[in-house]
Order: structure tokens, then sequence, then C-alpha cells
């Protein structure tokens, strides 16, 4: 998969910070202060603890815009900047700062994580108004961005690994936030658990570029990631993978992405948009240097991201649950990105490009989607819901250009990141092409399937429940996301993104494409609008039932099963997981332990048989005293006679 005459760009030693750079330990320090003040403060910090934990993040995105302005007026060569804050350890030849980089990628995570996550902050405040643990769950948030800020902002992979741990921690945490719910504690420990086997690979990459490399740091790897063996290239770019997978929920480590659902909407549109699933993506794009020199990595890459976005498309089309038809569709897009980001130079920045919009348009309707389920007593099922357009008017409208934008219907956002995507897939290979066009038509199915379901068909409300719009604090969220879902697209004006990540990604060979983008553009609209009108004929002329109907065709089964993703990780990994755990335990009980303690059972049992001489009577020991006398005399007879 690697692109002949691509060319690989190192990274360069940054310049010190200076100027307003030298604030990029703040972008950090806020939000972390922030949850250390939240969390520890306790219930004194109950009233103003809101406020506290939107204003760090919002401080933080302030720096980080002035640093990417800062950013734009300096020479393209010299976009790069690094911070070395302390030693963090020395051990041998390892030595690992805290240190941070600030570059084109970086600053583009940096205005995603903290602007979007500044807007979920301010949602929250009304979301969570009547929630006791309020305080507690704006710390929580503002470790989850604290965690993702340290891992894109990182200039080595065991800085990038404390980040991806803090992710990991910080999601367990606001997923199982209300783990007096058996299925939200459950749902926590899953993701926790399902990520850990992603960070083996993350952990044993590190290690091998510290055994390979003698060093962990960007600048280094990248220097010297020419010498290293194909087989080395491509065994770390296996283990980075299987690390992105993890995080970015792509198969096989995708099961545990609709249980998370079980956290307070919010969460997911952190995990969704901003962050944790994110990650994965970054990690891939950032370690170009090792995946452009490794062909079985990157072409494994490919095949995954096209497993998953068809995979997470058909579960989005049979759910009843609106946050779950989000969740597939993030498990989609996800794989859009790691497929633009597996095609190598020509696809990493598309896939950051998609990113961001998605970004956009999906914290944009996730946020619409708890506006939906504020108005109906947190009821998640679309099938309570319908004609709710004229209820909720702003939600509507927003929720309508996000879902504009994530099919790709021109001019908005998702139109111009998703076919760049598929344009350089059909460019690459025709078969992967022909995959992305049909996800992107499932999609259009799926998201008219919602929109109709929700807004637009007769009403199904239970009874009781009287929708009404959501307050000012989270709607003016949800506008500003809208607009940016219609305006996102302004990021490739005149190719901007690809020029302005070219330092970091590099930039591809000039090829005529097989289909000329317009012909891309035209055939992905066409297949778009046959999906909606799919899902109009079956749920928009037709009435929808309350209840989900029980017949339903075998694939509408696997599909509301997950493709059964749980019970393929239960048969082939668990399953046999537990047998050899189990066997394990039985051999360390009877063998190891049987070995180790048999020793100290047989002298326990000759003590048990000696203690009986020891009784305490006088004539026992004197009859025990002529009985050893009497044995040494025949002994020394026997010896005398012989």
């Amino acid at each position: 998969m690697a692109h002949e005459g691509a060319a690989h760009v190192p990274v360069v030693a940054p310049t010190d910070a200076s100027g307003v750079f030298a604030l990029i330990w703040l972008v950090v320090a806020l939000p972390l202060a922030g949850a250390a003040i939240l969390l520890i403060g306790g219930k004194v910090t109950d009233r103003w603890g809101h406020l506290l934990g939107s204003a760090t993040v919002l401080g933080s995105f302030v720096i980080s815009l002035s640093m990417f302005f800062g950013l734009l007026g300096r020479d393209v060569d010299d976009r790069q900047v690094g911070q070395h804050l302390w030693t963090w350890f020395q051990a041998g030849r390892l030595d690992v700062g805290m240190d941070l980089l600030l570059d084109p990628l970086s600053v583009l995570f940096l205005l995603l994580i903290t602007g979007v996550g500044s807007l979920i902050h301010i949602y929250s405040i009304g979301y969570m108004a009547h929630d006791a643990r309020r305080r507690r769950f704006f710390g929580y948030l503002n470790l989850f961005v604290a965690a993702m800020l340290v891992l894109v902002l990182s200039a080595n992979y065991v800085g990038v690994f404390l980040g991806w741990e803090g992710v990991g921690l910080a999601s367990y945490l606001l997923i199982g936030f209300w783990q007096h719910k058996p299925t939200a504690a459950a749902a926590a420990i899953k993701a926790f658990v399902m990520n850990r086997v992603g960070d083996i690979g993350m952990s044993l990459a590190i290690a091998l570029m510290f055994v390979t490399f003698g060093t962990t740091a960007f600048v280094g790897v990248s220097a010297v990631a020419g010498e290293a063996s194909g087989k080395t290239l491509n065994a770390l770019g296996l283990l980075l993978l299987l690390a992105a997978c993890g995080k970015s929920a792509q198969v096989p480590l995708q099961a545990w992405l609709l249980d998370a659902m079980e956290g307070p909407t919010p969460v997911s549109a952190l995990i969704h948009a901003a962050t944790m699933v994110t990650a994965g993506v970054y990690l891939v794009t950032r370690s170009n240097f090792i995946f452009e020199r490794a062909p079985i990595a990157q072409t494994t890459v490919v095949v995954v991201a096209v497993v998953t976005l068809l995979w997470g498309a058909a579960i989005g089309t049979a759910k009843d649950d609106i946050k779950k038809v989000l969740a597939g569709s993030t498990m989609s897009q996800i794989g859009y990105m790691m497929l633009g980001a597996g095609l190598g130079v020509a696809g990493y920045a598309f896939a950051i490009f998609h990113l961001l919009t998605h970004g956009f348009f999906k914290a944009n309707m996730f946020l619409g989607a708890g506006s939906v389920m504020h108005a109906m007593d947190d009821d998640v099922d679309m099938r309570h819901y319908g004609a709710l357009r004229k209820a909720l008017p702003i939600t509507f409208l927003t929720f309508a250009m996000g879902y504009l934008a994530i099919i790709g219907i021109p001019p908005f956002a998702g139109f111009w990141s998703k076919d760049k995507i598929i344009e350089s897939a059909l460019a690459h290979n025709w078969l992967v092409g022909a995959a992305a066009l049909i996800g992107a038509g499932v999609t259009g199915f799926y998201m008219t399937r919602l929109m109709l379901m929700t807004f637009i068909s007769d009403k199904r409300w239970l009874d009781g429940v009287h929708p009404h719009e959501s307050p000012k604090v989270m709607t003016i969220p949800l506008m500003v996301l809208g607009a940016l879902s219609v305006l996102g697209g302004l990021l490739y004006l005149n190719g901007w993104i690809v020029d302005f990540l070219a330092p970091v990604v590099g930039e591809a060979p000039h090829e005529e494409p097989p289909l000329p983008p317009i012909v891309v553009s035209l055939l992905a609209l066409v297949i778009v609008l046959v999906g909606v009108a799919i899902a109009w004929s079956i749920f928009g002329r037709r009435p929808v039932p309350r209840e989900a109907p029980e017949n339903v065709p075998p694939v509408i089964t696997i599909a509301r099963n997950d493709l059964y993703g749980d019970a393929i990780n239960e048969t082939f990994v668990v399953g046999p997981g537990r047998a050899v755990a189990t066997g394990l335990a039985t051999i360390d009980r009877g063998g190891v332990d049987g070995a180790v303690e048999g020793g100290g059972w047989t002298v326990a049992g000759l003590a048990g048989v000696l203690r009986k001489w020891q009784n305490g009577y006088v004539r026992s020991y004197a009859l025990s005293l002529l009985g050893g006398v009497i044995l040494v005399v025949l002994a020394l007879l026997a010896v005398n006679l012989a």
C-alpha cells in the first residue's frame, strides 16, 4: 500500500516555544486544574463547579486559537514548536521527557477538542441541571479533555500513552457515571476491558520502538525509521493498529461503543465527536513515517476500515434507540477516516478533514438527540417519537443540518470531506472505492430513517409526554454546531487543509484520477439519494408501529444484534480465553501450589506423628530413654560380634 515516490516526511526538530507558544502547557493545565479542583474540592464547589469546568475548556480554546493563528503567521517549514517541561524519567538509555509538540496536525486537534468540547460543557450545564452530582460530572469532563490534550500534544509515544490511558480512565468514569444502573456499570467495564486489549498493542509498540530505535520521540523515530527492517516496521504498524482499533472502536474491538450509550448524552457527544474515538485516527496519521514503510500494516488498516465502515452502517439501519443509531454511524464514519489514513499520503489530510467535519455534525446530532430525550422524558426509542419538528423547531433545524452533512449533500460539510476519501479510494482500488460508495448509500438510508421516525412521521408519543424545546443554554451550542455542519467544508477551500498538513503528512505526487472528481461526487450523490428514497418509501409513506415487529427478515435481526459482535467475541476470544484461564488456574492450584505447599503438608504430617511422643509424662520419656539405650547396646554387640 505504500505509494511509490511518496515523500516520507520526517518530524523535524521543533523550535523552542516563545511568545504565545510559551502557553502550550497551559492548554492542558487549565482543564487538568479544573478537574482537580472539582474532584478534590467536594461539595464546596457544587454551586459554581459547572461554571469553572466550562470556563477552563473555553480558556484552552482561546489559547489554542491564538496559537493556530500564530502558526499561520510562520513559514511553512517553521510550523513545529516544541516545549520541554521536565525530564519525566531516565532508565539506562531510555530518556523520556515531558515534552509537548505543536504543529499543524496537533493544533487542528486542539481546536476540535477545546472548541467542540467547550460547547458540550456549556450544553451540559442545562442537560445535567437537575443531577445531584453535576459538579463531579464536570470534573470528569475536564479530566477527559485534559487527557485527550496530553495525547495529541505529546512529542513522544510514552506521552501519547499517558494521555491514551487517561482517556480510557475518564471514559470509564463517564460511561458508568450513572452507576446505579446495572447496564451503565456493565458498559463502563466492557469499554475499559476492551480498550485494555488495544492498549497491549500500544505498550508493545513502544517497547519495540525503544529496542529498535533507542528512542520513543517522534523526531528520533522518524529520523531512523528507514533503517529498520520491513518485518519490524510491519510489526510496529500492526501493533499501533491494534491500539487504534481499541480506542476508535474498529473491528474487531468495536463491541463496546454501542453499550457506551448508557452514559449521559453529553458524554456520548464528547467521546464520538471530539475525543476518544478520534485518537486512533490521530495515532495512525501521526505515525505516517512508520506506515508509509510498512505495506502489510497499511493494507491491514484499509481492510479493517472497509469492514468497519460497512459494519457500523449495517448496525445503524436496524436500531430503534436514537443514540445507538448515531453510535453505529460513528463507527462507520471513523471507518472512513481510517480508510483515508490507510491510503497513505494520498489520504492522510482527507482523513483529518473528515475527522474535523464529523466532529462538527456528530456533536450537533448527539446533542440534538439529547435535546429530543430531554423533551421526551429520557425516552430513547424512536418508535415513541414522531412529529417533533413543530414541538422542537430549533432542535429539528440544527439536527437537519447535521443530517444533510453526514449523508453528503452539497454544500454541507460532510460532502466535501467524505467525497475526497471516496475519490482517493477509487483511485487506489476500485473494490475499496465501491465499498465506500455502498457505505455512503447505507448512511443515506439509516440517517433518513432516523429523521423520519423522529421528526416527520405521525406522532407516537407515550401517555403523559409533553415535548418542549430545550433551554437556550442547550440550544445555542446546537446553533453553533449546526452552522459548523454547514460551513465546515470551507476547510478545503483552495485545498487549504491539504497544504496546511503537508509538512506533517507529506504531499502525494500528482496522478490523474481514473474518474474526474465531479463524476465521483455525482455518483456518490446518486447512491446516497437512492438510500434516502428507500428509507422514505418504507418509513415516510407508511405508518411506523409503536412497537418493533417481531417477525422481521433475518438480515434485520442480525443488524439488531450488532452483527453478533458480542457472540463472535465470546466464541473466539472470551470463551477460549476463559478456558485457558481456568486451565491455568487449575494447574496453578493443583500443580504449582501443590508442589510448593506439598513440602509443608509433609512436614506438618510428620510433626503430627512425632507430636504424640511429646505427652509430658516422665515415665514415657524414661521408657523412651531405656529403649534408646537398648538399641545402642544391641548395635555395639552386633558390631563386636561381626
